[in-house]
């Protein structure tokens, strides 16, 4: 355990982050998953909700630093292609 007040703090400031990004996380990889399930079951409107949740939950992600930018980019076109190549198939 720290010893200063200082290092008592950023324990606090660490955990509560810690915390946040846990949940953050697992919201998006969530929001992965009901889009993947729902383009498997060639679900078109919910695919399509779902897509823009993803989306919005990859781009601030990104922009608090959790994910690297490229990466939600890059996550961000695999959704999308996955999204058309489901709408060929039909």
């Amino acid at each position: 355990m720290p010893q200063r007040l200082a290092a008592k703090r950023y324990l606090r400031k660490s955990s509560k982050n810690r915390e946040r990004n846990l949940n953050v996380t697992n919201t998006l990889k969530n929001t992965i998953k009901k889009f993947k399930k729902a383009v498997t079951a060639k679900n078109a409107a919910e695919s399509t909700t779902t897509l823009s949740e993803a989306y919005k939950k990859l781009d601030k992600a990104a922009k608090t630093h959790l994910i690297h930018p490229n990466k939600a980019a890059r996550l961000k076109s695999r959704l999308t292609k996955a999204l058309n190549k489901s709408k060929v198939s039909k």
